[in-house]
């Protein structure tokens, strides 16, 4: 299953290779998914809930003053930033349920 990371990748050089001229291939229409999407679902669910578990344990460490507060600091920017991206992801599904 591709992470969300890899497929930002994806698109990103998709994008340039517009942007150089490149014609678009059939690759992605010939490709098969490697999954279902529940399990794509899930995988994305799993990792943000890690993510805020991260960020609350590092908060709790430097609370203990047992961590650096660049960790700390940067935990739960990808708390917040996963926060975001889940609820804009729901309010889509909302709207197209709509």
């Amino acid at each position: 299953m591709a992470t969300p990371l890899q497929n930002i990748n994806q698109a990103a050089a998709a994008y340039l290779d517009a942007a150089k001229g490149k014609e678009p291939g059939l690759e992605a229409r010939d490709r098969r998914p490697s999954g279902e999407f529940a399990e794509l679902v899930k995988g994305v669910i799993e990792k943000s809930i890690d993510n805020g578990q991260t960020g609350e344990r590092q908060s709790m460490e430097a609370v203990n003053d047992r961590a650096d507060l660049n960790q700390v600091v940067t935990a739960v920017a990808e708390a917040e930033l996963t926060l975001q991206t889940v609820m804009a992801v729901r309010d889509k599904v909302m709207e197209a349920y709509r």
